[in-house]
């Protein structure tokens, strides 16, 4: 069987948001065993499992992002949508915009300290698509 929620993320500011309850919020009951792919519908912000429990690594992942990918580079040839989008489609090619985690006994079967990450990428971002497909 195969069911399909699609939802919206509020705006949120450009870093690294943890979106594990928005995430659970959407879930009915689980099956006893499957898959639950989640697939962001944008091309500048991304999505991710990281560490849940200290929010300073969300704060540590944003900082080495933007230093990885700067904004204003003069190689940068696709500008018409700010300096910011650039280096949004680039870190988006690097994190993903998707993740799958297995289903378990009717339970998301993640590690102890993870979460979902939302990462969004741009200074005025609007709301946020995701698809949850449950595969059982």
């Amino acid at each position: 069987m195969v069911q399909q929620i699609e939802f919206s993320l509020p705006s949120l500011k450009r870093g690294i948001h943890l979106i594990s309850e928005e995430i659970y919020s959407q879930l009915p009951t689980l099956p006893k065993s499957g898959l639950m792919h989640i697939f962001l519908k944008h091309t500048s912000a991304a999505v991710s499992i990281n560490e849940n429990a200290d929010p300073s690594v969300r704060v540590d992942m944003h900082t080495s992002i933007e230093n990885l990918i700067p904004e204003n580079q003069t190689h940068f040839k696709h500008l018409d949508e700010g300096p910011d989008d650039m280096p949004g489609h680039i870190k988006l090619a690097l994190i993903g915009n998707e993740v799958t985690v297995p289903i378990t006994n009717g339970k998301l079967n993640l590690g102890t300290w993870q979460g979902f990450y939302f990462h969004e990428f741009r200074n005025n971002p609007a709301p946020r698509k995701l698809v949850i497909t449950l595969m059982s």
